[in-house]
């Protein structure tokens, strides 16, 4: 019994919360991008390629500009690039954005890591230039509240203004709308005057430069200066789960993100007590689960439409 209420207390710890944010971070980041080409009528499974790049050359640009700061303006030129690389080929030659996605993934993973091996050597890059945590004085005397919200990277709180103003942007805004009309009635949208694939760009570049920042906050946030081969480790995949969970909505995405984080950090905590090759599983299992209830969320919407159909004999 003792074992069990240590076992609780570690996991509903004020440190596995905070822990539960700086996880839910990059996959957070990623998502309200991909909740832009969502709507947009894209399919962007590319997203964990993207943080990737923007992990590595975010700690390229504070190794060579000796700032953190320095690798931002990388990533975030990074971010431009990628964006409008992945749009060249969705938008403007028509490819099929999940093949196009795919291969943007495996030459990053590539791209990555010859780089990587090349410049820091096999061992990757550790210690350079990183981010400083944010201290908020007047937190630290709120109990447990302090603990869970303060001395984190920019990039957390960051993420919580970006969530606000992207739902904003979307949803209240005239161009949230040709956004949406974009990848859900084009043709309507362009018979208005508005060009539905200039929407299209713009949600992969804003796209691009989100995943950068995602995988900034990894290697200059959360790992302090640090690159290692494959460090996304699947966080895109997960971050294209949480768009669909959340339907495209940046607040349901990032509240998905949050479960992703909470279980991440639960199985960061079991491990004093349960193998760790048991407890990685446990965020990935609950991104499968998620995935099922979408599939089985949708089967029971098509049932209940069509039920609301009048009956072909006139019997209501």
């Amino acid at each position: 019994m003792d074992d069990f209420l240590n076992i609780l207390g570690s996991v509903f710890s004020a440190g596995t919360f905070n822990e539960m944010l700086r996880r839910a971070t990059p996959v957070a980041l990623a998502a309200i991008g991909g909740s832009l080409t969502e709507h947009a009528g894209i399919m962007n499974i590319g997203m964990d390629g993207m943080i990737l790049m923007g992990a590595f050359f975010g700690v390229l640009g504070s190794a060579l500009m000796s700032s953190a700061w320095g690798g931002i303006g990388m990533v975030l030129v990074l971010g431009v690039l990628v964006g409008l690389f992945f749009a060249l080929f969705v938008v403007k030659f028509r490819s099929d954005e999940f093949i196009i996605g795919c291969a943007l993934n495996t030459f990053a993973l590539g791209l990555t890591t010859y780089l990587s091996r090349a410049i820091f050597g096999t061992s990757g890059a550790k210690g350079y230039p990183s981010l400083p945590t944010v201290d908020i004085p007047f937190l630290d005397s709120i109990p447990f509240i302090g603990e869970v919200l303060n001395h984190h990277s920019l990039f957390v709180y960051l993420t919580w203004l970006l969530v606000f103003v992207l739902w904003v942007f979307i949803y209240k805004t005239p161009y949230g709308f040709w956004l949406r009309a974009s990848g859900e009635k084009p043709d309507t949208l362009r018979t208005a005057g508005i060009n539905p694939d200039k929407m299209k760009w713009l949600a992969s570049v804003l796209c691009g430069i989100l995943c950068g920042l995602a995988g900034a906050h990894l290697s200059l946030g959360y790992l302090n200066g640090t690159f290692a081969e494959n460090m996304s480790n699947s966080r895109g995949y997960i971050a294209f789960a949480c768009v669909i969970f959340g339907a495209a909505n940046p607040s349901k995405a990032y509240l998905a993100a949050l479960m992703f984080g909470f279980f991440d950090a639960i199985g960061l905590r079991l491990q004093d007590y349960v193998s760790s090759d048991l407890t990685g599983i446990i965020p990935y299992a609950i991104t499968i689960i998620m995935m099922v209830y979408v599939v089985i969320r949708g089967q029971q919407k098509k049932k209940h439409a069509a039920k609301r159909l009048p009956d072909p004999a006139g019997k209501t």
